[in-house]
């Protein structure tokens, strides 16, 4: 999450280590209404911890302002991220709730980036996302034992170059032979699973956090099977879950 500006980031410091100025903050937010942009489709994760967060962060900042949502999804976030850098006012009213990777992303030369991650005010992230490959019960796969065993082919749903939804399963592709279908493109997490619920698509890369507020349903019927983990070490709630650094082949991990 960034701000196009700096004032609000610096209201936010301010306001915790010098109380004197209080009455000045007041004015400048009294009355005002903040908007988060959040770079994917409304009932994701990302709009999720947008929608959360703006119900509870107003009466944390000196005049109590009005915080709304406002969805821009497209191009795997970079839609809302350049919007940010040049068309978002620099006045402290406007956040950017997109994914880190676009910033990746520049350094490669990814074409259609017109921002400079250099240039924004970072304050923070709602969550630290732990990655989980997620499949349909329907496929017949139950483990990634039995996955990379079998060679059987799944559609995975992703949003765009950048997102974990599609780099992660691309580099599982290449280091443990993961056999994916990419079907990319979607304009959110929430997309993606209603491509999964019609059989479009079989399964999808996504952020623990994301599965256990957004895919509870999926979950609970069974719908929905993490059979991978991609982080260093089990997540508590996966214990048994493997993790796919541990299936990469020597040299490549």
């Amino acid at each position: 999450m960034m701000f196009r500006l700096r004032n609000l980031s610096a209201v936010i410091v301010v306001s915790l280590f010098f109380g004197s100025f209080a009455s000045a903050q007041d004015s400048f937010y009294k009355g005002k209404t903040v908007r988060i942009i959040v770079g994917a489709s409304a009932g994701g994760g990302y709009d999720t911890y947008s929608r959360t967060i703006s119900r509870h962060i107003g009466k944390h900042i000196p005049g109590n302002p009005t915080f709304i949502v406002d969805n821009m999804p497209g191009a795997g976030f970079l839609i809302s991220a350049n919007h940010m850098y040049k068309v978002a006012k620099p006045d402290g009213l406007t956040i950017g709730h997109f994914i880190g990777g676009l910033f990746l992303q520049q350094l490669l030369g990814k074409e259609g980036i017109e921002f400079d991650a250099r240039k924004f005010e970072y304050v923070g992230v709602p969550a630290q996302d732990n990655y989980m490959i997620g499949i349909s019960k329907a496929t017949g796969i139950t483990s990634l034992e039995q996955w990379l065993a079998s060679k059987t082919l799944i559609k995975l749903g992703g949003v765009g170059v950048g997102s974990a939804t599609d780099d992660i399963p691309k580099i599982l592709m290449a280091t443990i032979g993961l056999p994916v279908q990419l079907v990319t493109g979607y304009k959110g997490t929430a997309d993606v699973r209603l491509a999964f619920a019609s059989g479009e698509v079989q399964g999808v890369c996504n952020s623990w956090e994301s599965f256990k507020s957004t895919w509870r349903n999926e979950l609970e019927s069974g719908e929905l099977l993490i059979v991978a983990q991609n982080i260093p070490k089990p997540h508590p709630d996966l214990p048994k879950v493997p993790l796919v650094i541990n299936f990469a082949k020597i040299g490549r991990a």
